[in-house]
């Protein structure tokens, strides 16, 4: 299975105060840090290998999570030093933790979908980057993308259309040449990445069909901690 870079170096102001002292990953979800239950989602979804890219309060995380042992995973971690280089900076400098293929997803997503099968097709697309989107309809946060026939035809976080019913689910499939790109040190956001591929025809769509789940906000991490009870409970 492919490894997976977490993007987890946010200042999380939407969160504060809880998060002046303690990073979003670390905020306890039904008795565990919400890291742990984003991590045992990974792990049994297949994936052994997770590099952990983090900024702000990052030496809490590694001191909380460590190497991944006692999660089953291996877990490393690439810190953006004196300056927080963003969503695509971060990656770009965890490059070489990575290899050549790997996933992408933000620190504060849970998202319970067939990580196997994504892989699967983003090994025979003709992309250097792939999308996965979900048909939100507005009903869970605001809808970015245009998807229509399994393509991406818009995307943008700032100009919405009345044709975007589909949403950035979260989950990025990237070859390490994407970040080509991306000035290295320097300041650099996923999203302008996503559009930049965009617009050179250079980014594969994936529709998957479950929602998800997110601790962005405070109403995100209440609606995620009665998710995972639920979930603990059935399982």
């Amino acid at each position: 299975m492919l490894p997976v870079a977490i993007l987890a170096g946010g200042l999380a102001t939407r969160l504060q105060p809880a998060t002046e002292k303690a990073p979003k990953s670390l905020l306890e979800i039904n008795g565990e840090p919400f890291a742990v239950h984003q991590l045992r989602l990974l792990r049994v979804s297949g994936i052994s290998r997770a590099v952990l890219c983090v900024g702000h309060l990052g030496e809490m995380i590694q001191g909380v999570l460590g190497d991944g042992t006692g999660l089953g995973l291996d877990l490393a971690y690439s810190f953006d030093g004196p300056i927080l280089l963003g969503t695509a900076g971060a990656v770009r400098k965890a490059l070489p933790m990575l290899g050549d293929v790997f996933f992408v997803l933000y620190g504060d997503s849970y998202l319970p979908c067939d990580y196997a099968a994504i892989a699967r097709k983003f090994e025979s697309a003709d992309a250097p980057a792939a999308m996965t989107v979900f048909r939100n309809a507005g009903k869970w946060d605001s809808s970015n993308v245009e998807f229509e026939s399994g393509s991406i035809l818009a995307y943008s976080k700032k100009h919405r259309t009345p044709r975007m019913h589909h949403i950035d689910y979260g989950l990025g499939v990237f070859r390490a040449q994407a970040f080509d790109r991306v000035p290295a040190g320097k300041p650099f956001d996923l999203a302008d990445l996503y559009q930049d591929l965009l617009q050179h025809d250079q980014l594969a769509g994936f529709e998957v069909q479950e929602r998800f789940y997110e601790i962005g906000s405070l109403a995100g991490l209440e609606e995620t901690a009665a998710f995972l009870a639920r979930r603990d409970f059935q399982s």
